[in-house]
């Protein structure tokens, strides 16, 4: 791991992988994969395209034992300089008080002393992230409540304080929901997210490879669209399920956010004690609670209706998600 002899980097590109559960998969070919292993790849290989920036990369993975008995670190980071590996290490994830501290700590150990460049953009791939209490997110600490507030203040702490980060995507399902673009939004600029199933949960990151993006809202926007573009297109030639994928201008979405927060939250507050099955999920326009002026304001969604089902001939959606209760 030699030392760069290119110019100081421009930005910080910051990926986290969810590996702590179960993300097999079996690709066209019947083979057997984990999904989390390929996003590290493809995050890795980015990493090496870069070459004018400071890429950091967290693989959280399900804690192991040697021989049984001895618990190893559940946890791997990786720093890449100008295109080049400059360190990498193993950590244990059960340090800090917010799920996202020793992430947040390895980051400002690896950048050191010395002024950091600012984080550009941050990946986040996994399962859903609740938005209520919920227990067993991580298969190696399955009484450890995570919720999406957690993920928000991992954010807010890579962002520095004063500043926010020009583009979060969160490759998770059900990302755009009232409740959780709410919870990023301070901490970012533009959010892609999707509002309903994301097939493997993994965004295609080909438009990360030697990027060069300016940091006025007009690039970050144009480069969001086309991230996600690029994202839909993948899946939609990919899968036959619901393809949505939406872009979230924060500076534009917040007067939906509080018009219809209280309702929301009232809703998860139900939700969150009802058996599953006693809650749906809605396009939120398609209910008289958030179907408001404003839905539509500062989002760009990109759909297309499952090809089969009793949804298929849907042409049309908000880019919002939310909880209804079933009758």
């Amino acid at each position: 791991m030699g030392q760069p002899t290119m110019d100081p980097p421009r930005y910080s590109l910051v990926f986290i992988i969810h590996g702590d559960a179960s993300y097999l998969y079996h690709d066209a070919l019947g083979n057997s994969r984990q999904a989390d292993e390929d996003v590290l790849a493809r995050a890795q290989d980015i990493a090496t395209r870069n070459t004018q920036a400071d890429v950091f990369i967290f693989h959280e993975i399900e804690r192991r034992h040697v021989l049984f008995l001895i618990p190893r670190k559940d946890g791997r980071a990786y720093h890449y300089r100008n295109g080049q590996l400059l360190a990498s290490k193993s950590y244990w994830r059960d340090q800090g008080t917010s799920r996202f501290d020793p992430e947040v700590q390895l980051y400002r150990e690896f950048t050191g002393a010395e002024e950091r460049p600012p984080v550009h953009m941050v990946f986040y791939f996994g399962h859903e992230l609740p938005e209520f209490n919920e227990a067993g997110y991580d298969n190696s600490y399955s009484k450890r409540i995570v919720t999406i507030h957690d993920l928000a203040a991992g954010l807010r702490d890579f962002a520095g304080g004063s500043t926010r980060i020009d583009l979060f995507a969160l490759a998770t399902c059900f990302g755009g929901t009232p409740h959780t673009i709410g919870a990023l939004a301070p901490y970012a600029r533009f959010i892609v997210a999707s509002p309903d199933n994301l097939h493997l949960s993994y965004f295609d990151l080909e438009p990360l490879a030697q990027l060069n993006v300016g940091t006025d809202n007009g690039a970050i926007a144009a480069f969001a669209d086309r991230f996600a573009r690029n994202a839909f297109d993948k899946l939609a030639g990919d899968v036959q399920t619901t393809v949505s994928v939406g872009v979230y201008n924060t500076d534009e979405v917040g007067d939906f956010i509080a018009s219809v927060s209280g309702a929301y939250n009232n809703t998860l507050v139900t939700v969150a004690d009802l058996a599953p099955d006693a809650a749906s999920r809605c396009d939120c326009a398609d209910d008289p609670t958030y179907a408001i002026p404003g839905i539509d304001n500062g989002v760009t969604v990109l759909y297309r209706a499952p090809r089969f089902g009793r949804m298929k001939n849907d042409q049309h959606h908000s880019g919002w998600k939310c909880w209804r209760l079933v009758n």
